[in-house]
This record gives C-alpha cells, sequence and structure tokens, in this order.
C-alpha cells in the first residue's frame, strides 16, 4: 500500500509558517490536503487565519488545531492520536501538511513517523524551514558578536539553539521576507544559513513564503529513515527541551476605535519588554469585519479578513509570547489603558 506522504513546516515565531501554508492550500490542484496546526499556548490562531480566508476546497475538518503545548513534547498523546484518526478516514488525505510550534523541535516529531501505529501507512516527505530574513539580519538567533570579539562575556541565547536544530532537521529552508532587504544583505544570509546546512540543502529568497507548490511537496526525503544525518543540540536531553525560557498569555482585547493606535501601544510594549510575538484579532468600531494583527519583534501587519458571523463573540484577543519573566501585569495594564482612550 503506498504511503501518504506528510510535510512538516518548521520555523521560528513569526517566520511566516502560516502564510506559507495558506499559499500552499490555495495552488495544492486539486490535493486532498489535511493540515496539522500546532502552536505555544492555550489559544490557537493560525487555524482561525487559515479558515478566515475561505480557500476553497479546506475544509473545517481538514484543518486540525494542537494549541495545548508544543508538539515535540505532546508527541504521544496529542500527535498520534490526530494522525490515526486522519488515516483511519474513509477517504484519507493525498498529503499531510503539519505546521509546528514556532518554539518545537523537529526532530522528536520526524522520530514520532517510525512508531508502529503510522510507519507503515506514512512518510515524511520533507521538511521545510522557514527564516525570518530581517530578523536574521538584525541578530536574533546569534550571540552579540561584537562582544564575543571583544573578549566580553556573552549571556546564552535560548534562541539560537533551537533555531540551528530547525535548520539541522531541513530538507530546505525558505529565507523568506527577502523582499524587505537589500540583495547584498539577501546573499550573505544565503551563505551564513548554506554553512549551517547538510549538503544538498538548498536556500531560497521568499516573499510571503511565495514559491511553487510542487517544490514543497513530493521531495521523497523519507526523513525518517535519515534520522542519524540531522544533527540536534538536544540530542543528550532525548530531544526532549525545556520551554520555562518561554511563556505565553492571553490579553482580552475590547473593540478599539483606531487600530493603528493599538499598534503604536503594541510597538511600544515590544520594545520595553521581552516580546517576541504578538498576534490574535480585535473588533474595530463601526467595521463588520474581523480585524487581524500580527507582530514580530516591532514589525506588524493588520488587515480585515473576513467578516463577523451572526452572533459570533466579538471578544479581541492577542496572545503575547515571549521570554521568560514577562511582566504580564503591567503589559495588559497598558493596553487596557489603551482601549479606555481608544473609546474616549
Amino acid at each position: 500500500m503506498k504511503k501518504i506522504p506528510a510535510t512538516v513546516i518548521t520555523g521560528f515565531l513569526g517566520s511566516g509558517k502560516t502564510t506559507l501554508i495558506r499559499h500552499l492550500l490555495q495552488h495544492a490542484s486539486g490535493r486532498r490536503i489535511a493540515l496539522i496546526i500546532n502552536e505555544f499556548g492555550d489559544l490557537g490562531i493560525d487555524k482561525d487565519i487559515v479558515q478566515g480566508c475561505a480557500i476553497e476546497g479546506c475544509d473545517a475538518d481538514d484543518v486540525i488545531e494542537l494549541a495545548n503545548g508544543c508538539i515535540c513534547c505532546t508527541v504521544a498523546d496529542d500527535f498520534l492520536p490526530v494522525m490515526q484518526r486522519l488515516l483511519d478516514r474513509a477517504t484519507p488525505p493525498d498529503h499531510i501538511v503539519i505546521e509546528t510550534s514556532g518554539l518545537a523541535l523537529p526532530k522528536p516529531l520526524i522520530r514520532a513517523f517510525n512508531w508502529p501505529e503510522i510507519k507503515t501507512r506514512v512518510t515524511v516527505d520533507g521538511v521545510i524551514a522557514l527564516v525570518d530574513g530581517p530578523a536574521l539580519a538584525a541578530g536574533q538567533f546569534a550571540p552579540n558578536e561584537v562582544a564575543v570579539h571583544a573578549g566580553q562575556e556573552v549571556s546564552e541565547n535560548p534562541l539560537e539553539d533551537l533555531f540551528e536544530d530547525q535548520l539541522f532537521a531541513a530538507d530546505l529552508v525558505l529565507l523568506n521576507k527577502a523582499d524587505v532587504l537589500e540583495p547584498l544583505h539577501v546573499e550573505r544570509l544565503r551563505a551564513e544559513l548554506a554553512a549551517k546546512l547538510r549538503p544538498g540543502v538548498h536556500v531560497v529568497a521568499t516573499r510571503h513564503g511565495d514559491i511553487d507548490v510542487g517544490v514543497l511537496l513530493g521531495q521523497g526525503a523519507t526523513v525518517e529513515d535519515d534520522l542519524d544525518g540531522r544533527h540536534s543540540h538536544h540530542e543528550l536531553e532525548g530531544d526532549d527541551h525545556d520551554h520555562d525560557e518561554f511563556e505565553s498569555f492571553i490579553v482580552h482585547v475590547p473593540a478599539q476605535a483606531d487600530p493603528a493606535r493599538l499598534e503604536t501601544t503594541l510597538i511600544d510594549l515590544v520594545e520595553r519588554h521581552a516580546i517576541l510575538r504578538i498576534k490574535g484579532f480585535v473588533e474595530v468600531e463601526g467595521k463588520p469585519a474581523r480585524h487581524v494583527v500580527q507582530g514580530v519583534g516591532v514589525r506588524f501587519t493588520r488587515y480585515f479578513d473576513r467578516p463577523w458571523e451572526p452572533g459570533e463573540d466579538r471578544q479581541g484577543r492577542l496572545v503575547i509570547i515571549g521570554q521568560a519573566g514577562l511582566d504580564q501585569a503591567a503589559i495588559a495594564s497598558v493596553l487596557q489603558a489603551n482601549q479606555r482612550e481608544s473609546a474616549a
């Protein structure tokens, strides 16, 4: 029996995984694709963003959300039962796409495909790693090189090993958001990434994850049989890792009179706190559609994605993800003050 191919899409918070998946679904060319989305934190946003685009052929039953923890740490409890349900359908999918949390290690997930329950029925076609080009250029995933060369003591960057583990597992790396970088910077970053990768793994510069779907699907890498060739910083920990270095929480946001003012407030919060990612939805007064807010560092995008449904709860919610030690009360207090001023 022919195995169903599965593609794992990995990449740090805000690298553009959900945008890539939307592009993939919009150009699926008739493939029946099942999508598993994993998010760090208790509130799932990405599934709603994907379904808010009303992509033809993307049915609610084909998008499964795992929002109660990082998938690499919940393989047995969450991922395997979901896979079995997909495989036991009367009409199984043609391809399975898995979007990992931005804080997930790919290797434990890949190893799960060797479990007897699914090994004979599914193969990992390839691992796609997305890299946020502007974040990489700003040094988010590396120690302070100036301090290193000056012989100063440099604090550990909890993002670096995670970032490299995602690269080490990859069969293809997308240097995303290349359109906001100078061409010379793109080439420099491509060279830096290539130096970290296994032989034969290519780096492709992309904008909004726009790449031929044929390049993403059908790689035939049989990744589950090639685990030994994919190094991990976490090998000695049994590929498990500790998420205590990161935290997330939800801020409830009432209707906003001026979403641009909210964005300004969020940028200020990012600059004053160790916030890595902000995403969610808000209601804008007088507007019939839901307003999506997405932030990576101080870079934000906002747009209306779909009309509110009759009777739908319009309570705005923002997920705040950052390094451990966030002053949650202070962040929430600032947003509440912004809400009062916006409504005044």
